[in-house]
């Protein structure tokens, strides 16, 4: 099963993020959802075991993101934001 860490905070709806641990956007995605103050989950798909990666790839990430890009920013189930988009990420949670 997948390893998901809930960060707690303000609840602006499920926000879910797919994340490498080595990439510099999705630690600055990361440090943005913190500063919000919003709760948000992620998952370091580079972490999981290569079954699972393939899975959540397959059928998690690739649902929102074809390309298997990281940061894949999942908000209310309702559409992604990929890669860092700081003004977004603030316009859509309301900051």
């Amino acid at each position: 099963m997948s390893q998901w860490k809930t960060v707690p905070g303000s609840d602006k709806g499920s926000i879910r993020l797919y994340a490498l641990s080595t990439c510099v956007w999705c630690q600055r995605t990361k440090r943005l959802l913190d500063r919000l103050g919003v709760a948000y989950s992620y998952l370091d798909v580079d972490l999981l075991d290569r079954d699972e990666r393939r899975r959540v790839e397959k059928e998690e990430v690739a649902r929102w993101n074809p390309r298997h890009s990281y940061p894949t920013l999942v908000i209310r189930d309702a559409f992604c934001i990929l890669g860092f988009q700081e003004e977004e990420i603030e316009k859509e949670l309301g900051q």
